[in-house]
């Protein structure tokens, strides 16, 4: 099953099954266009993985870590498929990082790598939006990472049977592939990953791993479209727009051209 949650006609939101490019609740069938598509979950947090690709770690300069990078997104992150995001403004450098969402299904603590798959509702896809202008001078990433909107997820979660083996992972630039890998390539696979964050942190129903980026990781410019797309869960498409600082305390949104 693809699970979405949405906002339908009436403002109720839902949680359906994705069917063939529309929503089915309750015997009904929604069109797409006629709904607001959600998050398809609603995590306290976002546990991210840094670094969990050689060959990012490689483009970063970086050394292959000994031991799963942990590093947070916190719930104001959230955007849905579809939505179009604002970057934020007096930035240089945004970048997009697509990757593999791993949805935990129930409140856990100290999971053994054996037992991590009985608490994994499905998977998702995650763009983990960077703000490299701060990222670079700060320890914490706060500024960096956790910016609005910064963390696009979606569109379904998909039950565990949809991830095949080796499933692939693929970013969209405007329609260009910029990163292009498989779920074979982690560092850290998902079991280690679920036993090591939960050997201090407990994870909620609807809490979200983000698993790290391949390769390719690159800026973001207004009137962009991003689709990250992981075989057998589906694509996360979003627009983006560069957010203009007006001076008065609002803000005029526009494109860059």
């Amino acid at each position: 099953m693809r699970k979405v949650r949405f906002r339908d006609p009436a403002g109720s939101v839902r949680v359906g099954e994705w069917a063939d490019g529309a929503v089915e609740f309750g015997g009904q069938r929604f069109d797409l266009a006629d709904v607001s598509l959600l998050p398809p979950t609603d995590p306290s947090k976002i546990v991210c993985i840094g670094l969990n690709y050689a060959n990012h770690a490689a483009e970063t300069d970086s050394d292959v870590p000994e031991r799963p990078l942990l590093f947070l997104k916190t719930p104001n992150t959230l955007a849905g498929h579809g939505d179009t995001v604002t970057l934020p403004e007096s930035r240089e450098r945004i970048d997009f990082e697509g990757e593999l969402g791993v949805v935990i299904g129930e409140q856990c603590r100290n999971v053994a790598e054996d037992d991590a798959e009985e608490v994994i509702a499905g998977y998702t896809c995650v763009n983990d939006l960077s703000n490299r202008d701060d990222q670079r001078v700060e320890q914490n990433w706060v500024r960096g990472k956790s910016f609005d909107n910064s963390a696009p997820v979606g569109p379904v979660l998909a039950t565990p049977e949809h991830l095949p083996d080796g499933a692939s992972i693929e970013t969209r630039q405007n329609g260009e592939v910029r990163q292009s890998s498989s779920i074979d390539d982690l560092i850290f696979e998902i079991p280690e990953l679920i036993a090591e964050i939960t050997e201090l942190m407990t994870l909620e129903a609807g809490d979200v791993i983000a698993t790290g980026t391949p390769e390719g990781v690159g800026p973001i410019s207004g009137g962009d479209e991003v689709e990250v797309e992981v075989e057998g869960v589906g694509t996360l498409r979003n627009d983006y727009v560069a957010g203009e600082f007006t001076g008065d305390g609002t803000h005029d949104f526009v494109p860059n051209q």
